[in-house]
């Protein structure tokens, strides 16, 4: 983890970024007190970002993004099985 205050970051953003690119976390610091983290994205993150940018999926107006699907689960509702279980 590297610690780099608001004015150096600005200076040399390019090379935080591929630092972090690469896997490094960065605390970003004003007046010697963190404020932000400059981190990698997973691997989910960067996939929502491609079906995103493909029109396949979007979060416009709140709630959960269009396009993904949700967990199927097959048998009994889960409702029932937690009541059931609470007998």
């Amino acid at each position: 983890m590297t610690r780099i205050g608001i004015k150096e970051l600005k200076a040399r953003l390019s090379e935080y970024v591929e630092r972090a690119r690469a896997g490094e976390m960065v605390v970003v610091t004003d007046r010697g007190k963190p404020v932000a983290e400059l981190v990698p994205l997973s691997p989910t993150k960067l996939r929502l970002l491609e079906l995103a940018d493909a029109g396949e999926l979007s979060w416009e107006g709140g709630g959960k993004p269009k396009g993904l699907r949700g967990i199927v689960i097959r048998g009994e509702p889960i409702s029932d099985t937690i009541i059931r279980d609470r007998r």
